[in-house]
């Protein structure tokens, strides 16, 4: 196919071309009567534009563009975020009651479609890394002993790869999954460039075993916010269950600009050279080059795109203080450190270097305030279930109680830092003395939380123990 169309933007820019008046939504007119920025992008299913939800046109033809670049069964645009595609891949390929196995540093979204699905999932802890500090997938080791414990098991459930960048050890996790006759489902929320046939690139879970695989277009590639990719890897999924969550779970006004933005973002993808990856590598390193002469210490994770960035004596959150009052904002921050995240330059693009050295002129390391340092959670069991599981939450009332009692309660909702959006504790799940520990530790040290509504009066959500 020729990458270099890009029929869903080719068809918006003819229907602009033609001056039209609009008699219909959305109600800024094509931007006529708005001030703030350009709508014009912002149409809707008109003829000539296609229908998302019913593709016959360059909708159509832009998603077959897509499914040829990632070489998939299959391939879908996808205007909510990879939360509705992860919500659709696990709603339609699993009923009520199936086991399933669940990477336990999985993002929220996944959680809170197993709940949905009335699924009984089966925790696996991951392994943790010692160079970046961070938690990466589950060993074979685990995943085979899983198997040993449970028998007809629907799915695995992987993120792939880590919001850090790594990507160990996926292909050898798959091939055990296909051995016992469960489906692989990934999310591959930051591995969208992953397709990219370059030395230092990852390869994607697409060519590794994969059956569903959801991507984040956004997150790496030059897409807008929200826009991600539904691929569709093999013919035992149930095309058809999980066509009706997509269109269930999405918008019926699917946004324009979001789609044309992954029509777009599809083409700079499949033109993107190997020079363009190494003019990237090298604007990089000089940039790490920079960081390391004003004190700081990087390091490279996988994805040769995300670097960690840390400085002896600070926390990533106070790191992230500093970057931020030079005007320069981090990807996220843990206790121990901060993640940058290059962009895909083409050879020549050279504004955001230059942007990003003037900024860091004025980037200075602070002393920290003496803190107590971050320890950590430590791993738990390496295959766990929930304390209460899904279908029994409704039986039980819930009340808070304070951080200080609450170990040896059983957690009512999710906890989550944010971002990545990976739950320190799970609704359902038995709360530690270590998950107190470190969520005063996050608290203190400014830590933002999706969940925890009683978190700012150092209370915490737990279920009663009578029903």
């Amino acid at each position: 196919m020729n990458h270099t169309k890009m029929p869903l933007v080719e068809a918006i820019e003819l229907h602009k071309k033609k001056k039209p008046v609009s008699f219909h939504v959305p109600g800024h007119k094509n931007g006529g009567i708005s001030s703030f920025m350009d709508l014009s992008y912002d149409v809707t299913e008109l003829n000539g534009l296609d229908d998302l939800h019913s593709p016959e046109g360059c909708i159509r033809e832009a998603e077959k563009m897509l499914s040829d670049l990632y070489q998939t069964v299959e391939s879908k645009f996808l205007v909510n975020g990879s939360t509705a595609g992860n919500l659709a891949m696990i709603l339609g390929s699993l009923s009520e009651g199936d086991c399933i196995f669940v990477q336990r540093n999985c993002h929220k979204s996944v959680l809170n479609a197993l709940k949905m699905a009335k699924a009984e999932p089966v925790f696996l802890a991951p392994e943790y890394d010692e160079n970046t500090k961070t938690a990466i997938s589950f060993s074979a080791e685990t995943l085979k002993k899983a198997y040993r414990q449970y028998r007809n098991v629907k799915a695995v459930i992987f993120t792939y790869p880590s919001y850090y960048g790594m990507a160990n050890s996926f292909e050898e996790l798959s091939a055990i999954a296909k051995e016992n006759g469960s489906l692989v489902l990934v999310d591959e929320a930051h591995g969208a460039h992953f397709i990219l046939p370059y030395d230092g690139i990852p390869e994607s879970a697409l060519s590794l075993g994969a059956d569903l695989v959801v991507q984040s277009a956004h997150k790496m590639l030059p897409a807008m916010t929200m826009g991600s990719f539904f691929h569709f890897q093999s013919k035992q999924a149930d095309r058809d269950k999980i066509m009706f969550y997509l269109q269930a779970l999405q918008s019926s006004s699917p946004s324009y600009p979001i789609m044309a933005s992954l029509d777009a973002a599809r083409a700079y993808t499949a033109a993107y050279k190997k020079r363009d990856f190494h003019y990237t590598n090298q604007m990089k390193n000089r940039i790490k080059d920079v960081l390391e002469l004003k004190g700081c210490i990087c390091v490279q994770t996988d994805d040769p795109y995300k670097v960690l960035v840390r400085a002896d004596g600070l926390s990533g959150y106070e790191l992230q203080l500093m970057f931020e009052q030079a005007d320069i904002y981090p990807e996220m921050a843990d206790p121990f450190q901060v993640l940058l995240v290059f962009p895909l330059l083409k050879e020549g693009q050279s504004q955001f270097e230059a942007d990003a050295v003037c900024k860091l002129q004025s980037f200075q390391l602070k002393k920290g305030e003496a803190k107590p340092h971050f320890f950590g959670i430590q791993k738990t069991e390496d295959v766990t279930v929930l304390n209460v599981p899904y279908n029994e939450h409704s039986k039980y009332k819930k009340e808070y109680v304070s951080l200080g009692k609450a170990a040896g309660r059983v957690a009512a909702e999710m906890i989550i830092p944010y971002p990545p959006g990976i739950p320190l504790l799970l609704e359902g799940e038995q709360i530690l003395k270590d998950h107190i520990r470190s969520l005063e530790w996050m608290i203190e040290n400014g830590s933002r939380f999706h969940g925890g509504s009683g978190l700012k009066e150092k209370q915490i959500l737990v279920f009663r123990k009578e029903l």
